[in-house]
């Protein structure tokens, strides 16, 4: 019974959040992610106590919304789009970023008083970008179509898989030898999964697709699905994190519908945001503010005090390196938008946090801030990106992002051209 009562109130936060979101989008622009986070710490034991942190039934649907978040997070990604130059240059930042980011995390680790893993992981969470936070934002501001959206795409896909797999080789706990061999063995079946997905479908499987699109079959939504759990099943096997599956698994379907027709990819992707953004993924943000430390955080100014000191180590650890790296080429005059979104962070903070305390590397305080700078990157970084991005946008502006005022001049038109 008691799992029942904190669900409903979980799926209540949920249908307030874009709702409150849409109430305050007149003073303040607040994307629908940090609402949902305040409004689990609102109810959370900290605060009203009406949702336990440990609850089986919306623990459970909290993790399954995290594999979704990741799962979306693959498939939006345009492998032909971001492959060649923004790849490489993505991964070159991301390596830069890792060597400031345990430089910073292990300086941090003096000031906390942690050992070495403190730091470690301290540091595995200035490297992350929130590709699956941020991907609802410039997707509904119009940028996906555009250059600017194809490096954005790039900086975020290394920055959310690249620390999946740091996760792994740093804070599992096993051998490092047993760990490279595990991801050998997944990247193998990965790569399986990669050529059987590019290959054409054959012609009756794409018309019973098509057919139960629109009836209780939904075969397509199905297919995902279990390919989803197939493969997060196969990396919990290897002991690996199970977000390297989810991701891996969206990353298959979207190559899987290369020579599937538009209009049903259209049809299967708003599907698939209806069951991952409309249900699963908030239930993960809101039990991310039901587990946010509101008490140890308070209980410490020191803490408090460290929350602007992470928000800055985002920029100059990820935004820094996506600035310089970012000096030439024809995105040369975006790169102060391309080091803001690279410096958002939120989603694997939350699961690098919750490994850490797991095996005693961070105090709930600690995990607190880290996760309090996330909120403050998802909810400032974007936003200032957004303010200079607007000539690049080409739909409309949903949740509280205007579209630009004016339609940009003669010459305006020839930069974006020449873009």
């Amino acid at each position: 019974m008691e799992g029942t009562k904190g669900l409903v109130v979980v799926i209540l936060m949920v249908a307030l959040a874009p709702i409150a979101t849409a109430g305050v989008s007149r003073w303040v622009r607040v994307p629908t992610v940090v609402v949902e986070i305040l409004l689990g710490v609102l109810a959370g034991p900290d605060v009203l106590g009406w949702i336990d942190r440990d609850g089986p039934v919306v623990g459970g649907l909290s993790e399954f919304g995290l594999v979704m978040l990741m799962f979306l997070a693959g498939y939006e990604i345009d492998v032909p789009r971001i492959k060649g130059r923004p790849l490489r240059s993505a991964a070159a930042g991301w390596a830069v970023s890792l060597v400031l980011g345990l430089g910073a995390g292990l300086l941090m680790s003096l000031v906390v008083e942690g050992a070495t893993m403190t730091g470690v992981a301290i540091g595995l969470t200035l490297t992350t970008t929130a590709l699956g936070t941020f991907l609802p934002i410039i997707r509904d501001a119009g940028l996906l179509p555009t250059p600017l959206g194809a490096r954005i795409m790039a900086i975020g896909t290394v920055g959310e898989f690249a620390p999946i797999v740091a996760i792994a080789l740093l804070l599992s706990g096993r051998h490092p030898g047993a760990t490279i061999a595990a991801l050998a063995v997944f990247a193998l079946l990965a790569a399986a999964t990669v050529l059987l997905a590019v290959r054409p479908n054959p012609p009756w499987l794409d018309r019973v697709v098509e057919r139960t699109l629109h009836s209780s079959g939904q075969l397509a939504i199905r297919l995902a699905m279990l390919l989803t759990v197939v493969l997060v099943w196969f990396a919990d096997e290897l002991e690996l994190d199970n977000l390297l599956g989810a991701f891996t698994a969206g990353v298959a379907l979207r190559l899987s519908l290369t020579h599937t027709p538009g209009a049903l990819v259209e049809m299967i992707s708003a599907k698939l945001d209806g069951i991952g953004f409309g249900f699963f993924v908030p239930i993960f943000f809101v039990m991310s503010g039901v587990r946010f430390d509101l008490d140890a955080l308070l209980g410490d100014p020191k803490l408090i005090a460290l929350i602007p000191v992470i928000l800055l180590l985002f920029l100059v650890v990820r935004g820094v390196p996506t600035y310089v790296l970012a000096g030439r080429g024809e995105l040369a005059d975006r790169r102060r938008e391309l080091a803001l979104f690279a410096s958002t962070a939120l989603p694997l903070i939350v699961v690098i946090t919750n490994i850490a305390i797991e095996n005693e590397y961070l105090t709930g305080g600690t995990a607190a801030a880290l996760v309090g700078a996330g909120m403050l990157s998802v909810l400032v970084f974007p936003q200032l990106a957004l303010r200079t991005a607007g000539d690049d946008a080409a739909g409309p502006h949903p949740q509280g992002f205007d579209a630009p005022e004016d339609p940009p001049g003669d010459d305006e038109e020839e930069v974006l051209r020449d873009r």
